[in-house]
């Protein structure tokens, strides 16, 4: 008994150690690359091995009050895809929707009016950016969207009207070509089979049935207390105020959830552990084919899959957060870094961090 308490406390120590050098090499290449405040995840399907956040909410104020906390809520950008991606999921398990369900069969009286290329779109196609719809990945391509007010979704449902009355990207030989706007489409089906809005189902998904913390829109939006983003103004480190004129209302299904860094380990986790099949909020096999369904995309998720290799990953920005996403399946081991600024230095940053993190853990 005495041997294995001594051993167990080893290993306490040993993993301690190890967790306080991770954090002292983290937060050294945060200073260096100038990030106001980074957050950082080791997960496996069983346990959250490491989990920490660093620095300061603003690079222009730095003490007690401003300082990094565990609740801190990080601005996803992209990663808000797999998030959509898990509701369809979720709607699919229940019958409400297929995976191959075409848009047109919910919205038949809109297709007069679309362009034809449109015809035979689906759920799944529109989820893995195989619907051809233009990107929206630029501030310019909103200029000639149509102005609307009501709901943020009664907005994008005429955003969607849109954009299927305009031409497609020309065919090509890219496996996928990555939209914005085709997730506000998604968001659109998942509204009209469920019957809710995309806001609902999302509370209905991460904060009732999770019971998940999460935001839309950036974290201090009604919160000066929680990060800001960050940008360079005239070469200078800048942080946004919470009334900065700057929404995702459009595409807020494909970019704009904010979540705590231990809140959204736990979604990451979950989706490792349906990749090791078990099945949890969602079955093995709808985890297995929101990854790695289709070559290189598949539902909100980048991917590698071969005999000998199955890997899944996103990053996600827009513009003033950072937030990158690498599962390993075959390994066992999930990793997340964020970030509250995605300059060109912050980006190198984050993926310093994430390579001391793999040598660290693998």
């Amino acid at each position: 008994m005495k041997h294995i308490v001594c051993t167990l406390l080893f290993l306490s120590i040993f993993y301690k150690s190890d967790a306080q050098k991770l954090a002292v090499s983290t937060d050294s290449i945060r200073r260096a690359d100038s990030i106001p405040e980074l957050g950082y995840a080791v997960i496996t399907a069983d346990a959250i091995k490491d989990l920490n956040v660093l620095g300061f909410h603003k690079s222009t104020l730095k003490n007690d009050d401003t300082k990094a906390l565990p609740d801190d809520y990080f601005h996803l950008g992209s990663n808000t895809k797999a998030i959509t991606a898990f509701i369809a999921g979720y709607l699919v398990e229940r019958k409400k929707i297929n995976w191959g369900t075409k848009f047109f069969t919910l919205f038949p009286d809109w297709q007069a009016a679309a362009n034809p290329a449109y015809v035979n779109i689906t759920l799944a196609d529109l989820l893995s950016h195989r619907a051809r719809i233009k990107p929206f990945t630029s501030g310019a391509e909103f200029q000639s969207a149509p102005k609307s007010t009501g709901t943020k979704s009664e907005q994008r449902k005429i955003f969607a009207k849109y954009l299927l009355t305009n031409e497609p990207l020309p065919l090509n030989k890219e496996p996928y070509n990555y939209s914005n706007a085709g997730y506000s489409i998604a968001a659109l089906m998942l509204e009209e089979a469920s019957g809710k809005t995309w806001e609902d189902l999302v509370e209905e998904v991460l904060g009732k049935g999770l019971k998940l913390r999460y935001k839309f829109g950036w974290p201090n939006r009604t919160d000066d207390n929680q990060p800001s983003g960050h940008w360079m103004e005239e070469n200078v480190l800048t942080p946004l105020p919470s009334t900065t004129s700057y929404n995702l209302n459009l595409i807020e299904p494909a970019g704009d959830i904010s979540m705590p860094l231990a809140d959204y380990a736990k979604l990451i986790q979950m989706n490792l552990a349906g990749l090791k099949g078990q099945n949890n909020f969602l079955k093995a096999g709808t985890y297995n084919y929101m990854h790695y369904g289709l070559e290189k995309y598949a539902m909100g998720w980048l991917n590698v899959n071969t005999p000998e290799k199955h890997i899944s990953e996103h990053a996600g920005s827009a513009g003033t957060f950072y937030c990158y996403t690498l599962i390993n399946k075959d390994k066992n081991i999930a990793y997340i870094v964020t970030a509250n600024s995605a300059t060109e230095n912050a980006l190198k940053g984050v993926f310093k961090v994430l390579e001391v993190m793999i040598k660290s853990s693998e």
